[in-house]
């Protein structure tokens, strides 16, 4: 039986590019949803997607669009630097709202969106996809199980040989907050982080290096001709993460390292046993001998669409008062590792997260 409008969660959007797009082709599949309206600076993309998706109004302006519309619910889909002036602009309008990820340019900006949330009694979800894929429950389940027992140790790796990309601002520091660290080494930091039950982190230390982005490259790549003249942000950072349970995670994040193969990845060490990301896979003894363990069948296709299940849960959450699996206050955390790692790169020392 069809849901009535008046049982429908009734979404907006906030920046109508490719994430956005994403949002939509996932919303469009669920009965409690109706698409109400989108905002995006660029008229003809957003009302070119609103075509696409069948919603009904595409503004220029999302103020003008949470006064008129008053959506239950908001996808803020811009780039960082929008994220929190956004969603602190949509929470005060009485929207919930789901924030691609980072959180925010730095915890500053996030504590501001979740004291909003708070204000507002609305609920704040973070687009965390990685946390919802079956082999990061397979490694989460033995984690909280203990299998593995306490956890020391997570060694992040978000690497591509020649990854730097040609399109929107990946390079402009002043509008993504960073590079690599903060564009794809969050999605393993954050997966891993979130294995290891979200400890809180106490200290951090780390260095970027930037020596190919900002300069012309000839070398036939998949994304050649980035525009190196804008380019502001690292190629290359490494970090330490130390935790107030005593364990520690090392990352590495890069968009050009010259290395074999790309590497997309975390490992896990505990007193009791170790696990891989990729492949999954747990490491432990067992009857006097060192053992390995692998599922012999994880969910594929539609069954194991991460995306779809991130905002699957966030309509659940907002919607139908589910428990969400990725709540602002896990944002903010990953944010001041990535703040942490920044500050002490540039201050060369570590320094103390709060």
């Amino acid at each position: 039986m069809a849901k009535s409008k008046k049982d429908k969660l009734r979404v907006a959007f906030i920046g109508a590019g490719g994430i956005a797009g994403a949002h939509m082709r996932y919303y469009k599949e669920m009965e409690d949803v109706e698409m109400v309206a989108a905002s995006d600076v660029m008229a003809q993309s957003v009302q070119s997607r609103c075509e696409e998706y069948e919603i009904p109004e595409a503004y220029t302006d999302y103020k003008k669009m949470l006064k008129q519309v008053k959506p239950d619910a908001v996808s803020v889909c811009t780039p960082n630097g929008l994220h929190a002036p956004c969603t602190v602009a949509a929470l005060n309008a009485g929207a919930h709202v789901i924030v691609e990820k980072p959180l925010a340019m730095n915890a500053s900006e996030g504590q501001k969106m979740l004291d909003a949330a708070k204000k507002n009694h609305k609920k704040l979800v973070i687009g965390f996809q990685h946390r919802y894929e079956p082999r990061t429950q397979f490694i989460k389940k033995a984690v909280d199980n203990g299998d593995l027992g306490k956890i020391m140790y997570g060694r992040v790796q978000a690497l591509r040989r020649r990854g730097i990309p040609n399109w929107g601002v990946f390079g402009r520091k002043d509008l993504q907050g960073g590079g690599p660290l903060i564009d794809i080494g969050v999605h393993v930091l954050e997966t891993t982080h979130y294995v290891m039950g979200s400890p809180k982190p106490v200290a951090a230390s780390g260095s970027i290096y930037t020596y190919l982005g900002n300069k012309k490259s000839n070398v036939v790549s998949m994304w050649p001709n980035w525009d190196h003249k804008s380019y502001t942000v690292e190629d290359l950072a490494v970090g330490q993460i130390r935790f107030e349970n005593g364990a520690t995670i090392n990352i590495e994040a890069s968009f050009a390292a010259h290395i074999a193969k790309e590497e997309w990845n975390f490992t896990l060490m505990g007193e009791k046993g170790g696990a891989t990301w990729d492949p999954p896979g747990l490491f432990t003894d067992a009857n006097d001998h060192m053992v390995s363990i692998k599922p012999d069948w994880l969910p594929t296709g539609a069954a194991a669409d991460a995306f779809s299940k991130k905002m699957r849960n966030f309509v659940d959450h907002v919607h139908h008062d589910k428990e969400t699996m990725a709540p602002g206050e896990h944002g903010l955390m990953v944010q001041k590792m990535l703040d942490g790692i920044y500050e002490s790169a540039a201050k060369g020392r570590e320094v103390r997260i709060k």
